[in-house]
């Protein structure tokens, strides 16, 4: 597990700039680098696949230095990403495929909604909730060319 030095609230432009960098630091195991993707409020929530919903940053850090501390090298291969965004909210529907490096076994499948707020200092993750996918075969549905907006 990752831990940088302290840094300043990361400023994502976009929400889909903020989701990379939620995986990126996912699949780097980077603790701080995480929680820079993540609002600070109270009130921001997160559900791992199978575990109960945790509220506020403290319970949601922890759970993720308690994944990351497990050494898993987790990839993921995001597939059927669907976006819907307003005026300071955006929500994404997406299809993870997790493999674990060094493993020859098929990737888990695990469908997500990620939640971003843009409270006027850039997109942040405000929740997100993962869940197995019920039959890991099916095929995700395609890629849409462009997300949807709401005005």
């Amino acid at each position: 597990m990752l831990e940088s030095p302290p840094m300043a609230a990361a400023s994502f432009t976009t929400p889909q700039e903020a989701e990379q960098a939620f995986y990126e630091a996912f699949q780097r195991a980077d603790l701080d680098a995480m929680m820079a993707v993540w609002a600070e409020d109270d009130e921001v929530f997160c559900v791992h696949p199978g575990g109960s919903r945790l509220t506020g940053l403290a319970a949601i850090r922890e759970s993720f230095r308690q994944l990351f501390r497990n050494g898993a090298n987790m990839r993921f291969q995001l597939r059927g990403v669907q976006q819907i965004r307003g005026g300071l909210l955006a929500v994404h529907s997406v299809y993870e495929y997790i493999t674990l490096v060094g493993e020859r076994r098929q990737a888990s499948a695990v469908i997500a909604t990620n939640l971003y707020a843009n409270a006027g200092g850039g997109w942040r993750m405000v929740g997100h909730h993962a869940s197995p996918v019920a039959n890991a075969e099916v095929e995700p549905p395609a890629e849409k060319s462009t997300p949807t907006l709401l005005h």
